[in-house]
């Protein structure tokens, strides 16, 4: 029965059909990660939640609470969670997270680091 909610969930409330109309095959294992992603999401949201909430109203309400968010806010959230992370773990694992967000954001086009804080991107 579970399988049944997924596909019903994936298919209408994340819109696995219908929001992406690509036609290589690497954006559509993109697309279909991204719509997993968020069923994993929602899963994980509902399981945490003790209300009788159902996962197409969890839904509603994450899309509403992400469309607030900007892309640049997300990503700088990210980065700082990411640098919290590292301020937490050993000095080995923070030296090599701290190694590997500098390699992420050296790769990142120009424009989108331009919307980073400058300490990120030095070396």
């Amino acid at each position: 029965w579970d399988i049944e909610v997924f596909f019903k969930c994936a298919k209408s409330l994340l819109r696995l059909q219908n929001e992406f109309q690509g036609r290589s095959y690497d954006m559509l294992v993109n697309h279909t990660t991204i719509v997993f992603s968020r069923y994993i999401l929602l899963a994980w949201q509902h399981r945490q939640s003790t209300d009788v909430r159902s996962l197409g109203g969890l839904f509603y309400l994450l899309c509403d609470e992400i469309g607030a968010v900007d892309w640049v806010a997300a990503l700088q959230q990210l980065v700082d969670l990411i640098h919290e992370v590292a301020a937490k773990a050993g000095k080995k694992l923070s030296a090599f997270i701290q190694r590997q967000l500098k390699e992420w954001i050296a790769a990142l086009p120009n424009y989108i680091k331009a919307y980073l804080p400058i300490s990120c991107c030095e070396s």
